[in-house]
């Protein structure tokens, strides 16, 4: 499956983005769906996980109660909407499938290029 990420930009402290993850090739039913996100000279981190079935989320402490993770396997999508943006939320997101749900970069089957989400002060 090939994932592409959009929907990334520039956005003031307390504002919200979401972001849309498109998957073509093969359908993402199939698979766990997580979003990460990388930093200037950071590693990848993890940011929410959605199980193939969609009543499984889990999200990393740093984003809960401010991102939502969703998915709609009818269109091949996986989103993540983010609220109460901090500008520690500045990266680079990616989305990635794997068989199931996990909070590690590596496991995951693929990876999808990155939209980057700017968050000024």
């Amino acid at each position: 499956v090939q994932l592409q990420a959009s929907g990334g930009g520039f956005v003031q402290a307390g504002g919200s983005l979401r972001l849309s993850c498109a998957a073509s090739g093969r359908t993402i039913s199939g698979y766990a769906m997580s979003w990460f996100r990388q930093a200037p000279g950071e590693e990848h981190e993890f940011v929410a996980a959605i199980g193939r079935s969609d009543a499984v989320t889990y999200y990393t402490d740093s984003v809960k109660g401010r991102f939502t993770i969703s998915r709609d396997d009818a269109k091949n999508m996986v989103y993540l909407q983010m609220n109460s943006l901090k500008p520690e939320d500045t990266a680079l997101y990616y989305c990635a499938a794997g068989g199931r749900m996990t909070t590690t970069w590596r496991t995951h089957d693929c990876w999808g290029q990155g939209t980057l989400v700017t968050v000024s002060s």
